[in-house]
């Protein structure tokens, strides 16, 4: 089972809260989903008016927010949010994708904007840039995750296997962390799939196959492989054996 990652706190502690409004089911129950497990205290709207209601009681901190509602307009609801809570962030979510519509949901006061389809890293990492940039989310600690000689600063989205670093790719560097945070786990495709890639990707087990290549390249050629396949199932993170380090370390002489 995959584990959660560390919580979104402020300075005082507490879990940082997240309103998702978005009249889509699937993708509002998705996207709790990966909000709660990535930290947040996560809850949702599926129209205008419920929006402003709940975040009166609810105090969201960050609200990701559709444009297009089935009520109003998302629009409309950012000026009410605004005015419950003039310091709330928000985040644009919606399939308009021309220049003029992101300049309209800027100027009204948004704080970004992802366009769908999208990832959920992305989302992610923009809600945690907004409160980082806003003061409101007190600076991380123990960010680091550790598997052998592979390390991974996850504020800094820094890795180092060996103390070299190792250039990724958002969509790497996510996939990399997924493996790290189940270390010896054997992972399966879909579950791979569901954790890293969007709610609604159209690709299968094929793009697992390529990201896990570039990883294993990315992690050293020349050096004893950690991120293993078991066949018909998925795939496993865990140290490289020290036997094979040190043979190859000899070899090297």
């Amino acid at each position: 089972m995959s584990t959660p990652n560390t919580p979104v706190l402020n300075a005082a502690g507490d879990v940082l809260r997240a309103l998702v409004v978005e009249d889509e089911p699937n993708l509002a129950d998705v996207l709790v989903r990966m909000l709660a497990f990535d930290g947040w205290a996560a809850e949702q709207a599926r129209t205008g008016a419920s929006a402003l209601a709940i975040a009166q009681e609810f105090r969201p901190d960050v609200v990701v927010l559709d444009v297009m509602l089935p009520d109003t307009s998302g629009l409309e609801v950012l000026r009410g949010l605004r005015e419950q809570n003039p310091a709330v962030c928000v985040l644009f979510l919606t399939a308009k994708d021309s220049l003029e519509d992101r300049i309209t949901g800027i100027t009204a006061g948004g704080d970004d904007y992802v366009t769908k389809p999208f990832s959920f890293q992305e989302v992610s990492a923009r809600l945690r840039g907004l409160v980082r940039r806003a003061g409101i989310a007190r600076p991380s600690e123990g960010t680091g995750l550790s598997v052998g000689d592979l390390t991974m600063d996850e504020e800094a989205r820094e890795v180092r296997r060996g103390g070299k670093v190792v250039e990724l790719t958002a969509t790497e560097f996510e996939l990399l962390r997924f493996l790290m945070r189940n270390p010896r786990v054997v992972l399966s495709k879909a579950q791979i799939l569901d954790r890293v890639w969007s709610y609604d990707f159209g690709g299968g087990g094929h793009v697992v196959e390529l990201y896990i290549s570039y990883l294993r390249k990315k992690l050293g050629a020349d050096v004893a492989p950690m991120i293993h396949t078991v066949r018909g199932i998925g795939y496993v993170l865990k140290p490289a054996a020290p036997s094979t380090r040190r043979e190859r370390a000899a070899g090297a002489q």
